[in-house]
Formats: C-alpha cells, sequence, structure tokens
C-alpha cells in the first residue's frame, strides 16, 4: 500500500478548511484535482473517509481515525525535508522571520549572536505580528518564517514546530485603574471597564465589540502603552510588561497567568534552506 504526500495534503486541507473547494484554494490547485486526490488515496487505502451525500464535509470513523495518522505522517515529511535542507548546500542571501510579540526577545537575542556568526554574508530581516497576520505575511512570501502561540487557525498548507519557549501573558491595568483597588477582585467586574483588544490587520470582518466596551489595537505595545494610559484593562505578554512596563498591574483572577505553547510556521511547499533550519534548531532548543 502506498499513497503520496499530495494526497495527504489534499485530505488534511479539505478537512480543515471545511470542503473540498475551500482546501483547494488553499492549496492552489483545481477543485477536480483535489477531488480526483482524495478518490485516489480512498482507492489505495481501502476505505471511504467522508460520508457521501451530505452538504458538509463530514468524515466517516474511518477517516476520524486515519486524520490524525495523516497530520503525523505530513509533520514526518516536513522533518526530513527540514533536515535535507540543512545539509545541502547553497544558504539562503535572505531570511525574513515574523515575530509575536508573546516570543521572548531575550531568546531572540541569543540566537542572533550566533546567527551572525554562522551565517554572516545572509541579511536578515525581523518583522513583528501576530495571530492572521504572521500566517498572512509567511503565505505570501514576505517572510519565510513565522513564530506565533497556539495553531488553532493555521492551515494545513503551513509545516510547524513546537518552541522551546512557552508563550505567558496576564491581565494588567494601570496602578490607578479602579480594578487595581478592588479587593477581592471577581471576574465579572471586567465587565464594568473598559477592555483593550488586541485586533490584527488580515482580519477578515470588522472586531467584534458585543461582549462590552472594547477598544482595540494591532499590536501588544501599543496595547501595553493604552494600558499604561489607564485606558482598561488587557492580556499582555508577562515578559514584554517586565522589560518595558513593570508598574503595571496584574489582575489576580483565576486561571491568569495563561501559557501556551509557541510554534514556528513556514510554507510546507516551500522548506527552509539551511539557514532557517539552523535557526529552527536554535528556537527548538532549550535557553542556557
Amino acid at each position: 500500500m502506498s499513497f503520496s504526500q499530495d494526497a495527504l495534503m489534499a485530505f488534511v486541507a479539505a478537512v480543515d478548511h471545511g470542503s473540498i473547494s475551500a482546501g483547494a484554494r488553499q492549496l492552489g490547485k483545481r477543485q477536480s484535482t483535489l477531488s480526483e486526490s482524495l478518490a485516489n488515496l480512498e482507492i489505495d487505502l481501502g476505505l471511504t473517509l467522508f460520508q457521501r451525500g451530505s452538504r458538509q464535509l463530514t468524515l466517516t470513523a474511518e477517516g476520524q481515525r486515519l486524520l490524525p495518522l495523516a497530520r503525523q505522517a505530513l509533520a514526518a515529511h516536513d522533518s526530513l525535508q527540514l533536515e535535507a535542507a540543512a545539509l545541502q548546500s547553497g544558504v539562503e542571501p535572505r531570511l525574513t522571520l515574523v515575530l509575536s510579540d508573546t516570543f521572548h526577545t531575550g531568546s531572540l537575542e541569543a540566537a542572533l549572536q550566533a546567527f551572525a556568526d554562522q551565517y554572516p554574508h545572509t541579511e536578515l530581516e525581523c518583522l513583528v505580528g501576530e495571530q492572521d497576520d504572521v500566517l498572512a505575511l509567511v503565505r505570501s512570501g514576505r517572510a519565510q518564517l513565522g513564530l506565533l502561540p497556539g495553531m488553532a487557525r493555521v492551515g494545513s498548507e503551513f509545516a510547524t514546530q513546537v518552541l522551546a519557549q512557552q508563550a505567558s501573558t496576564s491581565l494588567y491595568v494601570a496602578p490607578s485603574h479602579p480594578l487595581a483597588q478592588a479587593s477581592p477582585l471577581e471576574a465579572t467586574a471586567l465587565q464594568a471597564h473598559r477592555r483593550l483588544q488586541l485586533q490584527t490587520f488580515s482580519a477578515r470582518s470588522a472586531p467584534d465589540s458585543s461582549a462590552g466596551r472594547c477598544w482595540f489595537a494591532p499590536s501588544y505595545l501599543l496595547l501595553l502603552e493604552m494600558t499604561q494610559l489607564g485606558f482598561g484593562w488587557a492580556e499582555l505578554p508577562d515578559w514584554l510588561v517586565a522589560r518595558y512596563a513593570p508598574e503595571l498591574h496584574p489582575l489576580p483572577l483565576p486561571g491568569w497567568p495563561q501559557r501556551q505553547p509557541l510554534y514556528a510556521v513556514w510554507l510546507r511547499q516551500q522548506p527552509p534552506g539551511p539557514a532557517a533550519a539552523w535557526m529552527l534548531r536554535c528556537f527548538g532548543q532549550p535557553a542556557a
């Protein structure tokens, strides 16, 4: 039994994007091509992966069992490509990273010092973006690598690698804000005060303020400044507050601070070259 990487990518993309047509768009293929790949995969496996006759794309029980294995197979293929690229000659003349401000720059600073010695002739550009903006910059080819927290919205066109560092965020207010004086503090008290919320440029629709009064900003640094001025409460990276606004007051609520994994992402069809692969290995190692 054998099946191609394209067939596995078609399977995962169709599921991730909710339809064969949407999956085809994400992979830059025709719908008929993706449909043929899925049909051939079912033939090769001897199993039916999708329920026929349903308006929505629905997996069969067999499809549900095989989906995580298909993801693992693609991840293993990505790792093979990554290592092969690192062994090849021909270093990239330019490398662009786009990073979330949830990524502690202390880890970046150590990596850059070593990178300058390892690849002295490679131009390096560092951009800052959050959530969808990171993915949009990588998808467009503007950046080769992106670093961001969480994986819920990453499509099947991206390959990923978990980093050694985790993102840690807490809720903060200015010392003069009424919430800083509340004792005891209940989570329901937040609803009576303005929320300062992250909103990326790549968001498809206007921000949803139905949950209450909100002000929106495209970066954590701007949210931090708005919080310093006492305009409301905000979820902010803990390292960013410690370095640039240690006077801010963390709200002692259950479940905070929150921690989540950080990931590197790149286009699966454009695997990293030697310099990018070196950077990925550096980010994947625990800090000394």
